[in-house]
Formats: C-alpha cells, sequence, structure tokens
C-alpha cells in the first residue's frame, strides 16, 4: 500500500498530462493505439473517473464525454478519480483520502 502511496505523491507533484478525447480521434487510430498500448485506460470526461477499457460503466458512456489515457498516473494528474467498479482497490483508497 504504501508504495502505491509514494507512486500516486510523486504523480500528483508532475505536470498535467494531455488526454486522447475520442470525438477527436478516429476508429483506426484508437484501435492502434490501444494494440501498441499508448491508451490501457479509459474515463468520464465529466464525472473525472477513469477506468479499465474492458469496464462495463466505461463502455456505457456517450463517445462525447470518453476520454483515454496511457497510464493511471497520467488520469490522476489531470484530476480523474478512480472508477468503484473496475479499479476497487485504488477507489478505496481514492475514497479513504489517502489520494
Amino acid at each position: 500500500m504504501m508504495h502505491y502511496l509514494e507512486k500516486l505523491h510523486t504523480i500528483l507533484s508532475q505536470d498535467r498530462i494531455e488526454m486522447i478525447t475520442h470525438i477527436e480521434t478516429t476508429q483506426t487510430d484508437l484501435h492502434k493505439r490501444i494494440r501498441r498500448q499508448e491508451i490501457r485506460l479509459g474515463g468520464n470526461r465529466k464525472l473525472k473517473i477513469y477506468g479499465t477499457l474492458q469496464c462495463g460503466s466505461g463502455k456505457k458512456m456517450k463517445r462525447d464525454n470518453r476520454i483515454f489515457f496511457s497510464t493511471e498516473s497520467n488520469a490522476i494528474q489531470n484530476g480523474f478519480r478512480p472508477c468503484g467498479h473496475c479499479m476497487k482497490q485504488q477507489y478505496q483508497t481514492w475514497k479513504n483520502g489517502l489520494i
């Protein structure tokens, strides 16, 4: 647990990283980035929540609200919180105020 918190502290002290919005990329480009593992997480732009690409909640959101990140660090740096469905441990850490 401490390793995770130390990592988050380092992450939060860095500059914000650019996000990739779904509406500003093509399906082909999106699939290429996922295959190359340039995109590993998805998020909801309006709710400021991020999670895995396989998360059922994420698959249901509107394309206009969908955003992508290469790492968890990128999502946190941009002010997003973990999803309570697919990232339970990270969500509990966030909820308990440890992030």
